[in-house]
């Protein structure tokens, strides 16, 4: 027996059994997971992923180690993990922008949100609620309808940014009442509230943990909520629905996905761990804090509400003709 063609044999065995492997095996090399964020530490974003990696990691029993890569509307990010080798070992917070807005406002993404994502589960949403400097003379939509058609120019509403979700819920209040409403960016969710606390802007539709404070300590009047049901945290407050503003909703939210190749049992096995997450405790306790809401589902559940929030803002923002390039 020639030694030499045995032990070759015994190597393309080797390497034919290890091809049949579970990929779930072959990944159990303890490696760090790395997560991306599209947006600077610090924030809501980063909070929510650093909340449920956490609890993620303990399962999985691997370190989950998020990156921050902010700019272009999440476009950096996503390209980054687009692009990705390593289809094993990494997850991204996909949103509202990534995967709704993003591929009706720019020209050229370096991305493909049909493509090269997979879905594994939603992460939360972030409510929006109507807000008012106080010195607006409104304490309801009805009232608020009759100050802004009073006023000679186009009331002005703040935003975190073109083509972001309050700026987007902004448009979508216009098309539904005939308001006339002037669209006011800012360079995130912070500057725009701090205008909005010195009264330089009127209004604006902005999500529950950038304004819930705000709202609580009577620093800004909340108006109505732009969810089809009023919230936990502020049951007070009704819905625009409520008050006679017809088939009115938004809201901002974030879904994890991983890169296109990833196996589709590690898939799986991150989903398990994600709805773990977010029926954990602690999960739970960090996201009504913040005034968030999640929302566990599987993830071709997340697929089916990705293509019609695609579909649905994408009307929205052709109509309005909003381009970013």
């Amino acid at each position: 027996m020639n030694l030499k063609t045995l032990t070759r044999r015994n190597v393309l065995a080797f390497a034919a059994a290890a091809a049949t492997l579970p990929a779930a095996v072959l990944a159990q090399d303890n490696r760090p997971i790395e997560w991306v964020v599209g947006y600077a530490a610090g924030g809501g974003s980063d909070v929510v992923a650093r909340t449920v990696a956490d609890a993620m990691g303990k399962t999985l029993g691997q370190t989950i180690i998020i990156n921050n890569k902010p700019g272009a509307a999440t476009n950096i990010a996503a390209g980054y993990v687009a692009s990705a080798k390593d289809t094993g070992h990494m997850l991204f917070t996909a949103d509202f922008a990534t995967l709704a807005a993003n591929p009706w406002l720019f020209s050229k993404l370096p991305y493909n949100a049909e493509k090269d994502f997979i879905p594994v589960g939603m992460l939360a949403r972030f409510p929006l609620l109507l807000v008012v400097h106080p010195s607006v003379p409104a304490k309801d939509f009805k009232e608020f309808a009759a100050w802004v058609k009073a006023q000679t120019n186009p009331v002005g509403f703040a935003s975190a940014g073109i083509g972001s979700p309050h700026h987007l819920a902004g448009e979508l209040l216009r098309e539904r009442t005939g308001l006339k409403l002037q669209h006011v960016a800012y360079r995130g969710a912070a500057p725009a509230v701090q205008d909005l606390l010195g009264g330089q802007v009127p209004f604006g539709l902005i999500d529950t943990a950038s304004v819930q404070q705000y709202v609580q300590n009577g620093k800004l009047r909340a108006i109505g909520v732009a969810s089809p049901s009023r919230l936990t945290t502020l049951p007070e407050i009704p819905t625009l629905i409520e008050q006679g503003v017809t088939d009115f909703t938004a809201f901002a939210w974030q879904g994890l996905v991983v890169p296109a190749g990833t196996p589709a049992d590690l898939v799986a096995k991150y989903s398990k761990a994600l709805q773990a997450a977010l029926d954990s405790a602690p999960v739970k306790a960090r996201f009504q804090a913040l005034g968030l809401e999640g929302m566990p589902g599987s993830a071709q559940q997340m697929a089916s509400f990705t293509r019609q929030e695609r579909e649905r803002w994408g009307k929205l923002v052709q109509s309005a003709g909003i381009k970013l390039d």
